[in-house]
């Protein structure tokens, strides 16, 4: 993708230098792209990203930063804008057209952002987690890397299962068992999707240094790899 001269100074610019309180422009590895400096194709995933469902959600975390360029994954989603129409559909599917329940996916969601140390998905997600009746004592409990133990025994039990995928990457038979028990399979593909799919951005967000849009140091996100 061919991006002009000027607008990559621009971008290189804003990433080399400290940002002020008014700029919040996240420090990132990446050139970060505003919309008049993209192609067809890309551009193209730019609204789609930026006006899709991601658009509509309440609470509504930054999507489009105010440099014009996207915040979070969805920048880097940009270099290949095949491959990232792709990844941010897939996306859309785990967060809006699962059959598990909003609390149980931010719950998943949050696990995963816990083992990655990834202050990007805190950031979005936490307020989320809110606003489908997460405690601060729950997200608190998710955020240092604990089972959530007591309450729903299907939201408990999601909670463990994340916490394995995240962890250990796959299910004993025991787990298996106990995930089809309550999720059936379908629900537990869809949870394997899901951490598979925050765990993908996960990566992406620390090996382009993306940090949210207002703080977070740089350094949380050169802890070493779970």
């Amino acid at each position: 993708m061919w991006v002009p001269d000027q607008a990559v100074k621009r971008a290189r610019h804003a990433r080399d230098l400290p940002a002020t309180p008014q700029e919040e422009v996240p420090v990132t590895r990446l050139v970060r792209m505003a919309r008049d400096t993209l192609g067809r194709e890309a551009a193209e995933l730019f609204d789609h990203i930026a006006g899709g469902e991601r658009a509509t959600q309440t609470p509504r975390f930054s999507i489009v930063g105010a440099d014009g360029a996207l915040d979070g994954p969805f920048n880097a989603m940009l270099l290949s804008p095949r491959l990232g129409m792709a990844v941010q559909a897939l996306g859309a599917q785990v967060r809006y057209h699962s059959t598990l329940t909003d609390r149980c996916r931010e719950i998943a969601i949050l696990t995963v952002a816990a083992r990655w140390d990834s202050a990007y998905e805190r950031y979005a997600h936490e307020d989320v987690g809110r606003a489908v009746g997460l405690t601060e004592e729950e997200i608190a409990t998710i955020a240092a890397g604990h089972v959530l133990a007591a309450g729903d025994p299907v939201e408990a039990l999601t909670s463990a299962t994340a916490h394995a995928l995240a962890r250990d990457n796959d299910l004993t038979d025991e787990q298996y068992e106990a995930s089809i028990a309550a999720l059936g399979e379908r629900g537990l593909f869809e949870l394997v999707v899901l951490v598979g799919y925050y765990t993908q951005l996960a990566l992406i967000l620390r090996v382009f240094r993306v940090v949210p849009p207002t703080t977070a140091p740089i350094a949380r996100l050169d802890a070493p790899a779970p």
